[in-house]
């Protein structure tokens, strides 16, 4: 039954979310126009300036798999050098490699967003 609940409640949240994302959106369109603004605003055309998509996919990537390797790796030498204990150190190094690791990444896909 707590189950069902927990499903239930989650599918009702999403819902609700694209709802008002949605709904809100749609008013916030009709009074742009009541006010007549341009149709155009609302068109995503490409921008020239972007790196295409794959090179930031591939660069975030490459950066969290790079800092989850170096996670494992520090913490087994907290382990078996500081003694510290494996429930505790594997996770902590490889979530906070990890997180350095795609923090590295943000900064460096706005780097090439403004070679671009």
């Amino acid at each position: 039954m707590e189950v069902a609940f927990v499903f239930i409640s989650l599918f009702l949240v999403i819902f609700g979310i694209c709802y008002l994302f949605f709904s809100t959106r749609n008013k916030e369109r009709l009074a742009l126009i009541e006010k007549g603004a341009e149709a155009s605003i609302f068109v995503r055309g490409k921008r020239e300036k972007a790196a295409p998509f794959w090179k930031i996919l591939v660069l975030n990537l490459a950066l969290l798999l790079m800092g989850i390797g170096a996670g494992i790796m520090l913490g087994g030498i907290l382990h078996y050098s500081s003694h510290v204990n494996m429930e505790i150190a594997m996770p902590g190094s490889i979530f906070l490699t990890a997180g350095t690791g795609l923090l590295i990444g943000f900064f460096l896909t706005k780097q090439l967003d403004k070679e671009k």
